[in-house]
């Protein structure tokens, strides 16, 4: 039962019972009787009068909470001259115009935070209480390179990606260097926050390749360019001496064998520099449109007499019509000419090279079925100079490495479970 019912039920029954013992006690006496009657009715409005102030306040109250439960924060009160309704006015609006700042500034900073999310450096995750995939932003997709359908609603461990089988195994507030095969490099961090009292975790990725390709650049840099230094003058004063001392007809026939072998030592060393020196010396790309398949049966040509000698055996399969790219030919080719001479290199003499294209995206693809790549390298073949061949310089995979990346074109080289071995490029 409402209290205002009760209010109005209670005074009924009083004024009645009233009424009722004043007939009883006056019925004899008639001025008395009615002045009692007076007095009942001046009762009752007075008690209507009281009524209608605590049921005013009780109805103002009412209709505060269905604003509030309704969240329209602009309802507010005019005072109405009696001090305890407006007391309670006045709190009232004070109320509500602290919740309607608050709501103010949470969506602002809700708006601030989602725009900062969505357009951070860094790839960002956000996951549920159940650590599915709650939300994803534009650069996390593209570090990623998952569609965000693919990730939203998903738990981690069960998206095939070898950055998020990396996060799966961070702790909260651990982060990790995490270099993947094609020269990529990622700083993954995984953090937590208080959502309505409880923890969620949310991952950022972040691409550290660049910066850490420039370190290396500057520091291998600064070496090769002292020892090209050291080398390019000490070969130019000992070959001029060698060459005035054969000029001469200095000694036997066996003393001037030596020296020309000593020369020939000498040049070769000197090209050894060079091509350190080149890797450093790289020019930007002049970027110009050419088709990649006539760039690609050009380097066949010039590559196929040196697949003969290892008994390894060229197939061009992609179409005939033309796949325009935008890149330097001289550059690019020089990336072929080296992928194609590892891949040659890897045939033990019954070996394949197939060369082939895509055009959506456009992709280069080139296989081999040769000895591949022993799980424990798939991360190091791209260092600076790395190599596991006998008297390598490592240098071919380096040069690749800095010319596609100044190109901005994303690349990767691993042996599939088909047992062949893939490079391939994807142009922008």
């Amino acid at each position: 039962m409402k209290l205002r019912t009760k209010f109005i039920l209670f005074i009924v029954v009083i004024h009645a019972l009233t009424i009722g013992l004043s007939y009883y006690v006056f019925r004899e006496n008639k001025l008395l009787f009615i002045a009692s009657e007076f007095f009942i009715i001046g009762s009752l409005a007075i008690c209507w009068s009281l009524y209608k102030d605590l049921i005013r306040p009780l109805k103002l109250l009412l209709r505060g909470i269905d604003a509030i439960r309704d969240r329209d924060f602009n309802v507010k009160f005019v005072q109405t001259g009696k001090f305890e309704v407006d007391q309670l006015i006045v709190v009232y609006n004070y109320m509500i115009d602290q919740l309607r700042l608050e709501r103010t500034m949470q969506q602002e900073q809700h708006f601030f935070l989602e725009k900062l999310v969505e357009t951070s450096p860094m790839g960002i995750l956000l996951l549920d209480f159940d650590n599915l995939v709650a939300g994803v932003n534009p650069k996390a997709v593209e570090l990623l390179g998952l569609p965000a359908k693919n990730l939203l609603g998903q738990s981690l461990k069960n998206v095939p990606h070898p950055v998020l089988e990396s996060i799966v195994a961070l702790q909260t507030g651990e982060s990790k260097i995490l270099p993947l095969q094609g020269a990529k490099t990622y700083k993954i961090q995984k953090a937590q926050f208080i959502d309505r009292g409880f923890p969620r975790a949310f991952v950022m990725i972040e691409e550290l390749t660049a910066e850490i390709l420039d370190a290396e650049k500057r520091s291998y840099g600064k070496v090769i360019r002292m020892m090209a230094h050291e080398v390019n003058n000490s070969i130019g004063a000992v070959n001029s001496i060698l060459d005035t001392t054969l000029q001469l007809g200095a000694g036997s026939a066996e003393v001037q064998d030596a020296l020309r072998v000593a020369i020939e030592r000498n040049d070769h060393l000197n090209h050894f520099m060079r091509n350190f020196a080149d890797v450093i010396r790289l020019p930007e790309p002049s970027l110009e449109r050419f088709d990649l398949h006539e760039l690609l049966r050009k380097t066949a040509r010039l590559m196929e007499y040196k697949a003969r000698e290892r008994g390894v055996r060229f197939h061009l399969a992609f179409p005939e019509q033309a796949l325009y790219i935008q890149a330097d030919m001289g550059q690019l080719e020089q990336v072929l000419i080296n992928v194609v001479k590892n891949a040659i290199e890897a045939g033990d003499g019954a070996g394949q090279v197939v060369f082939s294209t895509t055009p959506h995206p456009k992709q280069l693809l080139i296989r081999d079925n040769g000895k591949g790549i022993p799980k424990a390298l798939e991360d190091k073949i791209f260092s600076p100079f790395f190599t596991d061949k006998n008297g390598g310089q490592g240098v071919g995979l380096t040069l690749a490495r800095e010319i596609l990346s100044t190109h901005g074109f994303a690349f990767s080289l691993k042996t599939e479970e088909d047992g062949w071995t893939c490079f391939r490029i994807t142009f922008v």
